[in-house]
C-alpha cells in the first residue's frame, strides 16, 4: 500500500511512528489493516476533539487515580493509600491469597500490580532500561509555539538509533507548573551499555546519550532531572497463581502502549474482551455520535463505554 501511494520514507516513518504509534518497522512486513485503522482512529480523534488527537486532564494525571478511587468506592471496593507492601501471600499450591502491609494482612482472590513488587522473583524478567528526562523551561519546544505538543522521533530520523526516542509537553496551561513555565518529558530506550539506577554521574551521561535528539529541542532551560529504570515484563502463569503483573511502563509518552496492555489485562481477569476499534463503516465515521450509546459528546472520560473509544485509546 505504501508502495502503491508512493510515500516517501520520511513520510513512511512520520505515517508509521507518529500517526500510527508503532514502536518499530515490524509494521511494514504485515497486512496493511492495522496500519490503516490506526490512521483512522488519529484522524477521527483530531476530528472530535479539536486540534489535537490526545486529551490531557488539567492538574495532572493525578486525576485519575482520584477518579478510580471514587469509582472504586461506588462498586464497594477499599482504597488505602500510602501502605506499604511487606509480602505477597501464597497458599499451598502458589496462588495468591493476600497481600500483607505493616502485619497486617489483606485478602484477595487476584492480585494486580506492577513488577516492582514481585522484584527478585522468578514471576519477572529485565528486558532492558529506559533513560527519562524531566526538563522546565520557559519556552516551548522549539519550533512548535503551543501550550502542548506530543513529539516523536523516529529511529530513521536518528544516527545509530534502532528505536524511537519520545518527548511530551505540557504547561501551565494544564495547571502543572508555574505561570509561564513548561514541562517536557523525554525518554528512550538505552541501547547503550547499561548503568546503575544510583550511578548519578553515569546516569546523567547515559540520559544525555540516549535523549541527545531530544534536548536538542530545547530552549532557555530552568531545571533537567536525569533517571533511568529498570524495565521488567511479567514471565508468570497468571492463570494458576492469580497474579496479573503488568509490564514496566515503556519508553512512550502517549500511553498508547499503556492502554493496549490495559485492555489486554482485563481479557484475561474477566474473560471479556473489549473492542475499541473505530468501524470500517463509513456512515458511523460520518456521524461521530452514532459510536456513542448515550448520544452524548462524552467530555469527562468516565462511564462512555463505546462512545469513549477514541479517548480510551488515544488520551
Amino acid at each position: 500500500m505504501i508502495d502503491h501511494f508512493k510515500l516517501d520514507e520520511n513520510t513512511q516513518a512520520f505515517t508509521g511512528h507518529a500517526i500510527a504509534l508503532f514502536l518499530d518497522d515490524d509494521y511494514l512486513n504485515k497486512p496493511a489493516k492495522e496500519f490503516v485503522e490506526r490512521i483512522k482512529l488519529y484522524g477521527f480523534s483530531v476530528q472530535r476533539y479539536g486540534n489535537s488527537p490526545y486529551i490531557y486532564p488539567i492538574y495532572g494525571l493525578g486525576g485519575l487515580p482520584e477518579g478510580f478511587s471514587r469509582l472504586c468506592a461506588i462498586h464497594g471496593g477499599t482504597y488505602m493509600l500510602n501502605k506499604p507492601i511487606s509480602k505477597i501471600l501464597y497458599d499451598e499450591s502458589g496462588r495468591v491469597t493476600g497481600v500483607e502491609s505493616e502485619g497486617k494482612p489483606a485478602y484477595c482472590k487476584q492480585l494486580i500490580a506492577d513488577p516492582s513488587y514481585f522484584a527478585g522473583t522468578d514471576k519477572i524478567k529485565k528486558t532492558g532500561q529506559i533513560a527519562r528526562c524531566i526538563a522546565i523551561t520557559s519556552t516551548p519546544i522549539k519550533g512548535t509555539n503551543s501550550d502542548s505538543s506530543q513529539i516523536i522521533i523516529p529511529a530513521k530520523a536518528v544516527k545509530e538509533r534502532k528505536t524511537d526516542v519520545y518527548a511530551s509537553m505540557i504547561s501551565y496551561h494544564h495547571r502543572v507548573a508555574a505561570e509561564g513555565k513548561y514541562i517536557i518529558v523525554m525518554s528512550a530506550v538505552v541501547e547503550g551499555k547499561e548503568v546503575k539506577e544510583d550511578d548519578k554521574k553515569g546516569v546523567e551521561a547515559t540520559c544525555k546519550r540516549e535523549l541527545r535528539d531530544a534536548l536538542g529541542l530545547l530552549e532557555k532551560v530552568d531545571e533537567l532531572f536525569f533517571w533511568v529504570t529498570d524495565s521488567y515484563e511479567a514471565v508468570n502463569d497468571w492463570k494458576k497463581d492469580g497474579c496479573y503483573i503488568s509490564d514496566s511502563y515503556d519508553a512512550t509518552t502517549h500511553f498508547e502502549s499503556t492502554t493496549t496492555e490495559v485492555l489486554q489485562l482485563f481479557e484475561n481477569i474477566s474473560g471479556s474482551k473489549i473492542d475499541l476499534t473505530i468501524p470500517t463503516d463509513p456512515d458511523k465515521l460520518a456521524d461521530p455520535d452514532s459510536l456513542d450509546p448515550t448520544g452524548g459528546e462524552g467530555g469527562d472520560g468516565e462511564g462512555d463505554g463505546e462512545g469513549g473509544k477514541e479517548k480510551s485509546t488515544e488520551s
